[in-house]
């Protein structure tokens, strides 16, 4: 049977490993592993989202409302912009697949950090757009200025903070570059992350509003899954000008968010003292893993995520560790795929910290 050849060109995306294939690989019980790999929050939702949730469950039946009405006003609210100016998502990156579909075709350019989320390539090559990448590991906006004079792309991706490595653009920065970018090629800013990086740093902190009211072409990707606990329900969120989000609507199925993810996000948005709350917990907690990356010699990346990324010596391997720590029931994520020596760790709970750094001092 023949496929697309563009598939050949696609390596599937691996995502965190799955508690439950550690249980039958390892023969651990569940309650003993503990997953610091996809960035979830490990205090999980609000108490108010769990409680909406169960009280609509006899209603699945029904389809759920496409019009998204409350959801919609709610974040309408939240950012301070018309309901015209959003599209919501099956997570923020099938907002980045209707973006890719209305924006690129197999003459079109991606220009993309060369350590980023690896979606914004994987969606480039569905297209069969050619992939520019930048040489430096952190986002340097001179560097993308130069390749963006030179290879003229038609969409410029820039994760702030950025996954999976944990760094920000500052807002001035950022601002100043955008400034200088022709109104017709598109700038997405995937503030995935966006409620740590203003929790811990203004200057880091870029608003939704302000960004779309200055620049015409950009539009800002946020998510439920990180700091709101709902990584299972899947929702996401673009804002942009009216003009591109009509674009997109064309590209978005019929009832692509599920009845209770809409009532699960709608409600996260009301238990914004939930989220701060977990999100100062990270930081508090983020401060032992500099204090264990300071007194083992490795490196870290200065985070403004929920996770860090420890950057090993070369006499350590990432992947071997890794391994290592997942036959103890420990789940983090290897960096090998993306060219660093390095490992990806969620901040968890204090407990589960505990164990991380119980097994790597056995490890190191």
């Amino acid at each position: 049977m023949k496929f697309n050849a563009k598939l050949k060109e696609i390596e599937t995306y691996e995502a965190g490993k799955p508690i439950e294939l550690v249980v039958r690989d390892f023969g651990i019980k569940p309650e003993e592993i503990v997953k610091l790999a996809s960035n979830e929050n490990p205090y999980g939702c609000s108490p108010k989202v769990q409680n909406a949730v169960s009280k609509i469950v006899a209603n699945m039946a029904l389809y759920p409302d496409d019009s998204m009405m409350k959801l919609m006003a709610g974040l309408s609210q939240k950012f301070g912009v018309a309901e015209s100016n959003l599209i919501i998502g099956s997570g923020s990156d099938q907002v980045i697949e209707f973006i890719m579909h209305a924006k690129a075709d197999k003459n079109s350019k991606i220009l993309i950090n060369s350590v980023t989320f690896a979606m914004y390539a994987i969606y480039a090559k569905h297209v069969g757009a050619e992939i520019i990448r930048t040489a430096s590991r952190e986002h340097d906006l001179e560097e993308f200025y130069t390749l963006y004079k030179k290879e003229n792309p038609d969409i410029i991706f820039l994760c702030t903070p950025n996954n999976p490595t944990g760094d920000a653009i500052n807002k001035d920065a950022m601002f100043d570059f955008l400034e200088k970018i022709d109104k017709d090629t598109l700038v997405v800013v995937d503030g995935a992350y966006m409620e740590y990086a203003g929790f811990k740093d203004v200057n880091k902190n870029i608003q939704a509003q302000e960004l779309i009211e200055k620049f015409e072409n950009v539009i800002y990707l946020g998510t439920f899954s990180k700091a709101y606990g709902l990584g299972g329900m899947r929702v996401g969120y673009g804002i942009a000008n009216d003009k591109i989000i009509k674009e997109l609507y064309k590209l978005r199925p019929p009832f692509n968010i599920t009845t209770l993810s809409l009532e699960a996000a709608s409600v996260a948005l009301e238990d914004e003292n939930f989220v701060e709350k977990c999100i100062a917990s990270c930081f508090e907690q983020m401060q032992r893993y500099e204090a264990f990356a300071n007194k083992k010699n490795i490196g870290i990346i200065d985070s403004y995520t929920n996770f860090v990324t420890l950057l090993l010596r070369e006499t350590q391997n990432s992947k071997e560790i890794s391994d290592a720590l997942l036959q103890k029931g420990m789940i983090v994520r290897d960096l090998t795929g993306y060219g660093m020596n390095a490992i990806r760790v969620t901040v968890g709970t204090e407990k589960q910290n505990d164990r991380f750094f119980e097994l790597m001092n056995e490890l190191i």
